[in-house]
């Protein structure tokens, strides 16, 4: 897990929870132990730049993935050695998961596990933009995070 920004950005954010459930999320699907996934918890301004570089959309948002199995539109890239057993990369906007607890009216911990399981079923592959894949996504989001403590 990494930080962007000042500490207390994670002020009060359940770090071993986090890695608690993504924990109980790979071990749901299998994955090998040695699996790396990196969460990194930052602000509003670097996922507004991410989801404009990454999807051109110049606005903020929640959770963006980047999962390294995908393969890169320049073929000219080749995954460094080493890296065989990296998931890829979620990031998080704390301060917007702040906002969508409180208007959710849950624990903002829930939020940000929430996200954080949301961006790793999407470096697995999983996407919701039809119906079925909204629900088994939904689904598996919420057997994942009702298996963890």
């Amino acid at each position: 897990m990494s930080r962007w920004g000042p500490a207390s950005l994670a002020s009060g954010v359940d770090l071993d929870g986090l890695k608690t459930v993504l924990q109980a999320g790979a071990r749901m699907v299998d994955l090998p132990e040695q699996t790396v996934t990196v969460l990194t918890l930052t602000g509003d301004e670097h996922l507004r730049e991410y989801n404009r570089r990454y999807r051109g959309l110049d606005e903020p948002t929640d959770v963006l993935a980047f999962a390294a199995r995908e393969k890169p539109s320049d073929q000219r890239f080749q995954a460094p050695p080493g890296t065989e057993d990296w998931l890829g990369d979620i990031v998080i906007s704390l301060p917007r998961a702040r906002r969508q607890a409180k208007e959710a009216g849950h624990p903002v911990n829930d939020e940000v596990r929430l996200l954080a399981v949301h961006g790793f079923l999407h470096l697995l592959g999983h996407d919701h933009a039809e119906p079925a894949g909204e629900q088994a996504m939904t689904a598996l989001t919420n057997r994942i995070l009702g298996s963890s403590p």
